[in-house]
């Protein structure tokens, strides 16, 4: 009967068992048993396999119902008191030893295997794991006779020590039909039985690899639904040498929704995480080499000689003792915000570019600046007793301190009264207006969200009274009434609203009748006359009158403008001035909105007007173009603030003088004197311009345009003397020899182009061209004695270079106690401390060495500058972090005396100077 089968499936002829002199009977219902017991197990492992597929979680029930079906054939054994049918008087087996085996093997996802001293031929169990057999993703899912006999010898001792776990042979792929060599293991001798153990950790993987058996493959079909575990992958091994021979097992696993790749996806996702910053660094004594990660790649930097013995990677750079303090802020933001200059009583003008509120006095030549916020300015209003000022910003890029908010502070000590809204806005702040008739208790914001939320806040008590949906169309201008308590006006695209708040707390909105008029595209810009009419301008460059309390057109003046009306001021004597954003006009009407024939007009390349606002007997006028122009509609405008008004990357610091240039998308080369704090000259180059340079005695300036052509000018003439095109590209860096007779431009194209000059800079020679980098160039430095480069790429790589050649230093290990003129390139031993822990290579925009003190500053893509002791050589470099820049820090430089340093934002299209103090 079942002894017969198992002998004949073993040895294929009847074999007399150790057990015959065992009562027939005792041993009959012994077999009874165990084929009825494993039966069902058989069927429950069936149903729960099905379920899992479906199911991950599935594999957590399917582990305790193993257990329990190991625990219960251990205990039928115990209860009848008999061993386990032998296939072969050598070969004796013990259910106790039997069920240790199992007990000790896990699959890879830690599922328990059945117990091999199940009696049945047709009982199911988990194939073996992988690090048993070295084969696929488990063995047969059947107990046979052969099974029986390779379980019997998988307790022998075996010569190989390391293969303590079990002998099985592989069974191939589940899905595989053909058969496969079958391998004989030596025939072991049957250890004395054992009592059944806890379960035990897997065990390591053996070295070799067994072959399936033609009966296992047999049944293994019964498996199938767990996926086809042959298909190529890539699979974990224990040790490298090892991973080709399953290397097509368990691609499968990760193609399927196998139970068995439930930690093996993990595993394999954590292999493409990249590496980031100084967090694996490392120092090579005998090399005198220090490794760390950007983005995943190895980045190796040569120590100077000096320093090979001494240098200890744990130790700490300290902060400089120096620090810095914002001393001047270039710029204003005219190119896209509303009704954001100010007079106020001390006389200074309020304005905001990037993340800094300035306060400047046009007389005395001075700036104070409030920098509470953590992202750009959006919007600004004063109260109506002229002390406070508030001012939104928009979503920042910290999710914590970016968030968008309101700030209301003191103009005279800077001090912050009051921060409301944090949670509460979801984009930015727009529109911001105090309440006047009350003596400003309430403040309204307009949130830049889908819905344009309007919000009145008792702002005193940081507690919002109301909010409701403004227009789903763009929101340009709010304003309280000045003399009614709870009427707000809101206007934009396609509409003007006028709300009332009523006592309880709500806002009823009443839109504005165009009647038969043409209705504008935008309602541009608000105002109010001192009998309390709502005055209008348009898209269409109309003027509209609103009667007080109403929502219908009193008064229509068409075509005032070419274009856009985009700012309208109502003057204290009773008339109105308008600015058109197109033609640049500030036209005069009367208290009656008739021309009074007084005009003035803002010059071309400072663009249209953005905002108008009434000073001390004189104008603000804020244009387009970032500028800021004072003085009266009769005697004329004079510009006071100066900007650029496009994104900004362009910075060369003058050699001799305290001037500096700036260039940027705008077209606009500016040359700034930092003493001053004005431009010494400005050029419109027709294109927009990526880099600059100044020449060693400060005579010629080059600049690199987008296109990949670049200019050289005369300082003292601002005239063109030379233009040449290098590529399609822009020219990311320029940068002459520090003797001045060669000049290196660094393009997008992966190159660098080297140029003799001559004739005092009039003429420039093509040398040739260094080729070698696999990305764009970022940055470059010349050697003291003008024989080399080095340069920084895109993809993180530290190349250097025999300028006179353009050929490159393939050993860098030569050139490790070269002196440099600069330290632009931020890929150096000198600035391994720039790169935080989590620094992904993107996170540093630049840097710059000071000439003379210990000093290195560096621009970040966060907004922030900092400063750091020179060489920042230790991974763990400690500086001085300042903010004030909004968008990212393109470029620092310090001026040819070491007293400031410049910094310049890229879309905040600002530039700070910093005094070193």
């Amino acid at each position: 009967m079942y002894l017969s089968r198992i002998s004949e499936g073993a040895t294929g002829a009847p074999l007399k068992s150790p057990a015959a002199d065992v009562n027939d009977d005792v041993m009959e219902a012994w077999s009874d048993m165990m084929e009825a017991d494993g039966e069902s197990l058989r069927e429950r492992v069936s149903q729960l396999e099905r379920r899992a597929l479906s199911q991950a979680d599935e594999l957590v029930c399917l582990r305790a119902t193993l257990a329990d079906a190991l625990r219960r054939l251990a205990a039928l054994e115990a209860r009848t008191g008999q061993p386990a049918p032998s296939a072969s008087p050598a070969i004796t087996t013990s259910s106790s030893s039997g069920s240790q085996q199992h007990h000790g093997t896990l699959t890879r996802n830690g599922v328990r295997g059945a117990s091999n001293h199940v009696g049945s031929a047709t009982t199911p169990r988990l194939r073996q794991p992988q690090y048993q057999n070295q084969g696929d993703a488990g063995s047969s899912s059947v107990s046979s006779s052969r099974d029986a006999v390779r379980r019997a010898s998988s307790y022998a001792p075996s010569s190989l020590p390391q293969r303590r776990a079990v002998h099985y042979q592989s069974t191939g792929s589940l899905h595989s039909d053909s058969p496969s060599s079958s391998s004989a293991s030596p025939v072991p001798t049957s250890p004395p039985p054992q009592q059944v153990p806890p379960p035990q950790q897997p065990q390591p993987p053996p070295r070799g690899r067994a072959s399936p058996t033609a009966s296992s493959l047999a049944l293994s079909k019964r498996w199938s639904s767990t996926g086809d575990f042959g298909h190529a992958g890539i699979v974990q091994s224990a040790t490298p040498q090892h991973q080709p021979q399953y290397h097509h097992g368990i691609a499968s696993r990760l193609a399927t929704k196998s139970l068995f790749n439930l930690h093996l996806r993990s595993q394999m996702q954590g292999q493409h995480q990249l590496k980031h910053g100084t967090r694996d660094a490392s120092y090579n004594e005998e090399e005198g080499t220090v490794r760390f990660f950007l983005r995943g790649r190895p980045i190796i930097l040569h120590a100077p000689f000096p320093l090979i013995e001494s240098f200890d990677l744990s130790k700490v750079n300290p902060a400089p003792h120096t620090r810095l303090k914002l001393e001047w802020v270039y710029g204003y933001r005219g190119r896209d915000c509303r009704h954001n200059l100010q007079l106020l009583p001390t006389g200074e003008m309020v304005y905001f570019v990037a993340a800094a509120v300035v306060l400047h006095n046009v007389e005395e030549q001075s700036q104070r600046h409030y920098l509470g916020h953590t992202d750009d300015v959006k919007s600004l209003c004063v109260h109506p007793n002229k002390l406070l000022v508030a001012t939104g910003q928009t979503a920042g890029h910290d999710r914590r301190e970016g968030r968008p908010h309101i700030r209301i502070w003191n103009s005279v000590s800077l001090a912050t009264v009051a921060v409301i809204g944090i949670g509460e806005f979801e984009r930015s702040i727009c529109c911001l207006t105090f309440s006047k008739a009350d003596g400003g208790t309430l403040l309204c914001a307009v949130d830049e969200a889908p819905d344009h939320n309007i919000s009145i806040w008792d702002w005193q008590k940081s507690h919002r009274i109301t909010e409701t949906k403004c227009s789903a169309d763009t929101v340009v201008a709010a304003e309280f009434h000045p003399l009614d308590k709870n009427s707000i006006v809101t206007c934009g695209k396609s509409h003007i609203n006028f709300w009332t708040l009523d006592a309880g707390g709500t806002l009823y909105k009443r839109m504005g009748i165009f009647e038969n008029r043409d209705k504008p595209k935008y309602v541009t810009c608000l105002a109010f006359t001192g009998q309390g009419d709502v005055v209008s301008g348009d898209s269409n460059g109309n003027v509209i009158v609103w009667g007080r309390g109403t929502n219908t057109i009193s008064k229509f003046v068409r075509g005032v403008h070419e274009g856009s009306v985009f700012s309208i001021c109502a003057l204290k004597e009773g008339s109105i001035v308008t600015g058109g954003g197109k033609d640049g006009r500030l036209v005069q009407l009367d208290a009656s909105m008739n021309p009074t024939g007084v005009e003035a007009q803002v010059p071309e390349h400072l663009g249209g007007v953005r905002c108008i606002s009434e000073g001390r007997g004189s104008l603000l006028v804020g244009t387009t173009r970032s500028a800021v122009l004072t003085g009266a509609l009769e005697l004329g405008l004079s510009a006071a603030v100066w900007g650029h008004a496009d994104e900004l990357w362009g910075l060369a610091r003058h050699p001799t003088l305290p001037q500096f240039a700036t260039a940027g998308f705008d077209r606009l080369l500016h040359v700034w004197d930092s003493m001053s704090h004005s431009t010494v000259w400005s050029k419109d180059l027709a294109e927009p311009l990526q880099s600059a340079g100044f020449s060693p005695d400060g005579s010629l300036l080059v600049v690199g345009c987008v296109s990949g052509r670049w200019l050289s000018l005369d300082v003292e003439t601002r005239e063109v003397l030379t233009s040449y095109t290098d590529g399609n590209e822009p020219i990311q860096v320029v940068q002459f020899s520090p003797n001045g007779q060669l000049l290196a431009l660094g393009s997008r194209d992966n190159n660098i182009y080297i140029y003799q000059v001559a004739d005092d800079g009039r003429k420039f020679s093509r040398v040739g061209r260094c080729s070698g980098h696999s990305s764009y160039i970022t940055h470059l430095d010349w050697s003291e004695d003008s024989q080399h480069i080095r340069s920084n790429s895109g993809d993180y790589e530290l190349l250097y270079w025999n300028a006179g050649l353009c050929r490159q230093i393939q050993q860098s290990s030569s050139m490790r106690d070269i002196a440099w003129a600069t330290t632009n390139c931020t890929i150096t031993f000198d600035t391994v401390g720039i790169w935080p822990e989590g620094a992904d290579g993107t996170d540093v925009n630049g840097c710059c060495r000071a000439h003379e003190a210990p000093l290195l500053a560096t621009a970040d893509d966060f907004g922030k500058v900092k400063l750091y002791t020179f060489p920042a050589s230790q991974p763990k470099s400690l500086c001085h972090i300042y903010g004030g820049h909004s968008s990212h820090v393109t470029s620092v430089a310090f001026l040819h005396d070491d007293s400031r340093l410049i910094s310049t934002g890229g879309r905040d299209t600002s530039v700070m100077q910093w005094a070193l103090v």
